[in-house]
């Protein structure tokens, strides 16, 4: 079992590229776009068994990835994908997902009233929400001073970090560049150009020094700082949850913070892509996985917070309590990636991409 957002192995990723559902969809099966390791295998052959179907599991790497798919034509071919809430906005205004139909989804009055009506999706017209939580600071604990309170300075002061090794997060570079700001002393949430700027810069900055491993993955960074390869990244939450109960011994010494600057809560959605082959059956499966029982089942299983307020009482208890579910205090420094469009998307991919070039 794991609990990895990240996508495995590019070879994964790829049979959603070249394979991927096909024109030849089947009334019968349900495909599925999704990070991998993110689905209980038996939610899936329960959901098989009670609806006499098949499911078609695809993988991406990064919501890059799964946008660029659905526009290529993907979008005629999944039933079902899980893209996080600030890519919803987008992929709504690119006609890229349809409307649900709120009436096959019963289950939907299940969700704690967090996740009703969010702001990047009001009344829930387009997604309704599958997993949530944190992205932070992965660090190892010789490096940090004993003082309170974590800070980005151990990813992005220099002095503080001469010469340990180090990464960042890669794909799409809003969680990356959004840290940045807010060790600069800026919103998490900011999307101020000159803002963005000065966090390129830095980035930039991060980039070019000597023990600058790269940009990675959360969960390959996990295994790198397990192995001594760095000493500090960012990762989330419930894989950094999952793999220190695997492996005690390798993460006694190695911690998981929301830096006092501020960091990014997400949820993770379901929704339906505009032209799927079984919207029907795809809308059966969102009332299935928002039923308590079996929201309780996959966040026991992926160790992320559920939605699902019906599922509370079926959750391990690992899951009620930091870091798989944030504090009251580390709440109130946990922001949403903000969804760009026209401008300001264009301004910060120009910014992001100098990052990852120069």
């Amino acid at each position: 079992m794991s609990t990895q957002r990240t996508a495995l192995a590019s070879a994964v990723a790829l049979t959603a590229v070249v394979g991927g559902a096909g024109a030849q969809a089947q009334a019968d099966t349900l495909y599925i776009f999704n990070w991998s390791q993110y689905m209980d295998p038996e939610i899936i052959e329960q959901f098989e068994a009670e609806y006499d179907v098949d499911v078609v599991e695809n993988y991406y790497n990064s919501l890059s990835e799964m946008f660029s798919q659905l526009q290529a034509g993907g979008a005629s071919q999944y039933d079902i994908i899980v893209p996080s809430n600030y890519f919803i906005p987008r992929l709504a205004n690119s006609d890229l997902i349809q409307p649900l139909d709120h009436e096959q989804i019963p289950n939907i009055e299940n969700l704690d009233d967090t996740f009703v009506d969010p702001d990047f999706d009001p009344g829930n017209t387009y997604s309704v929400a599958y997993q949530w939580g944190t992205t932070g600071l992965l660090y190892n604990k010789d490096l940090v001073d004993d003082h309170d309170g974590v800070s980005w300075e151990v990813l992005f002061d220099p002095d503080y970090n001469p010469d340990r090794p180090f990464a960042v997060l890669g794909g799409d570079g809003q969680v990356t560049m959004g840290s940045a700001a807010a060790y600069l002393g800026y919103d998490y949430d900011t999307t101020d150009h000159d803002e963005w700027l000065e966090a390129g810069q830095l980035l930039a900055e991060t980039r070019d020094r000597n023990n600058f491993v790269g940009f990675e993955a959360g969960t390959p960074m996990l295994r790198q700082i397990a192995q001594g390869v760095i000493h500090a990244g960012m990762t989330y939450n419930a894989d950094y949850v999952f793999f220190a109960l695997e492996d005690p011994e390798d993460y006694e010494n190695i911690g998981y913070a929301i830096p006092e600057e501020g960091a990014e809560l997400w949820i993770d959605t379901m929704a339906i892509p505009a032209d799927a082959p079984n919207p029907e059956l795809a809308h059966k499966f969102i009332n299935y996985i928002l039923d308590a029982e079996i929201g309780a089942q996959l966040s026991n299983w992926t160790y992320y917070p559920s939605p699902n307020k019906a599922a509370e009482p079926m959750l391990d208890e690992i899951l009620l309590e930091a870091p798989s579910t944030p504090t009251d205090e580390e709440m109130e420094r946990l922001y949403f990636t903000p969804s760009l469009s026209g401008e300001d998307l264009r301004v910060f991919q120009q910014i992001w991409s100098d990052v990852r070039q120069r």
